[in-house]
């Protein structure tokens, strides 16, 4: 199962591949503004059924978004590579509307809208890599594409800080009026998107040609597969939890700890991881080994749990300051959480050689993920757990940090035996 690909870059695929490793950044950054703005809003004075306001929006938006995943898992499957570009209008033009109709319909009867707001954009991750998978440079391109949600989490945190203060925008319309910041260079970005050249034949004999997945191609892929994607599977429901109370609530964990903090403070904290993990997973680009690179890549996810696990112990020791906290626990959970999103089933697929996309492997563990968060958004709103974010957090941190590391290493121990196997049955 070894490839013999040439290793080196000529000039046009090092050009080609910086191309298409900014453009989707920057794309994905101005997208993901239409998400994340409103978490730094707290939303206070009313309740829905009992349950906090902002909670209920927090919940609403995710439980669009994970609906979005699991419809994702055939639309993005079987998505052909043509039209992409009006495509992402279209589903962000949907998501930017719901801000509208949040910010015309009274609170707390516009929480439904989040839905909408969740829903279009839950698609948009697997139309954007679709752009850059099954390339030689992939792990370049894919590490750029993946931390763009690390910055650009923190970028629209810090503007929408800056959109309430500065421009004396209410917590309603804020989020509509970040969008409208981010559309114009959206557009630029999608324009450039369309210009990215498609894999050429060295691309897909090093990481096999990427097609449509009907569903018997879906159904004998799990078959072949399933304990492992059951493991991975249950690492990024743990990761998927994390990220989404660390970015939905990191505003309210800064308050409940009484530190002080500014809108700079969620972009410092983002740009520092983003720059580590940008450097990490690019440099498996000189891995050219897809069998190496993918086992690589889960012990890289092994050791984020490590760290994110340490990290906790230590701040509840009193031996790190809330900063540090926030930056190495965000540290060690998108060391997990990065690989799925960019290099983890690109090399999964280059490693068993079999055609197909990664959107499907991306959405059928984005669904999952995302309803991992809903249950315990929901789990906690419902039994009415009596401790701030910050505490709710560190006691999540400490949970699936210790699960993680136990997933993570039956992970690789699976998927070394059944390349092993794969290749005795080779020879």
């Amino acid at each position: 199962m070894h490839q013999s690909v040439s290793t080196g870059l000529s000039p046009r695929q090092l050009t080609i591949a910086i191309f298409s490793a900014v453009v989707p950044f920057a794309a994905y950054t101005c997208i993901f503004a239409f998400r994340k703005a409103f978490n730094v809003a707290p939303y206070e004075g009313y309740t829905i059924l009992g349950i906090d306001y902002k909670i209920v929006l927090v919940i609403t938006q995710v439980a669009g978004y994970m609906a979005s995943k699991f419809y994702g898992i055939r639309f993005i499957s079987e998505m052909k590579r043509v039209g992409r570009g009006r495509l992402i209008l279209l589903l962000v033009a949907i998501s930017w509307l719901a801000w509208l109709l949040f910010a015309l319909i009274p609170p707390p009867y516009n929480a439904w809208s989040l839905f909408f707001n969740g829903f279009p954009l839950g698609m948009l991750w697997g139309v954007v890599f679709s752009f850059v998978e099954g390339r030689k440079t992939t792990d370049l391109i894919s590490a750029a594409l993946a931390v763009s949600f690390i910055f650009a989490s923190g970028l629209a945190k810090s503007t929408a800080q800056w959109v309430m203060q500065s421009l004396s925008v209410s917590q309603y319309w804020m989020p509509f009026t970040v969008g409208a910041i981010f559309i114009l260079p959206l557009i630029l970005f999608i324009y450039l998107l369309e210009k990215i050249p498609p894999p050429d034949k060295e691309d897909e004999a090093l990481r096999m040609h990427r097609l449509p997945m009907p569903a018997q191609e879906r159904k004998q892929l799990i078959a072949r597969f399933l304990p492992g994607l059951v493991t991975l599977i249950i690492i990024y429901i743990l990761v998927t939890i994390l990220r989404e109370v660390r970015d939905s609530f990191m505003a309210d964990m800064w308050r409940a700890s009484g530190e002080e903090y500014n809108a700079a403070t969620f972009t410092a904290t983002e740009t520092t991881i983003s720059l580590v993990i940008l450097v990490m997973i690019a440099s498996m680009i000189f891995l050219q080994n897809n069998y190496r690179a993918f086992v690589l890549t889960q012990i890289i996810m092994l050791l984020g749990f490590i760290i994110s696990l340490a990290a906790t112990i230590g701040y509840l020791q009193q031996l790190l300051s809330l900063y540090s906290w926030m930056v190495l626990v965000g540290l060690g959970l998108f060391m997990v959480y990065i690989p799925f999103n960019s290099i983890l089933f690109d090399r999964f697929i280059a490693t068993f050689r079999f055609s197909g996309n990664v959107g499907f492997l991306i959405y059928l563990a984005d669904s999952f993920g995302y309803l991992g968060s809903v249950g315990v958004l929901l789990t906690r709103s419902i039994f009415r757990v009596q401790t701030n974010w910050l505490q709710f957090y560190t006691q999540l941190v400490l949970i699936s940090g210790c699960i993680g590391i136990v997933a993570t290493t039956i992970s690789i121990w699976y998927f070394i035996r059944k390349y092993r196997q794969a290749s005795a049955h080779q020879l």
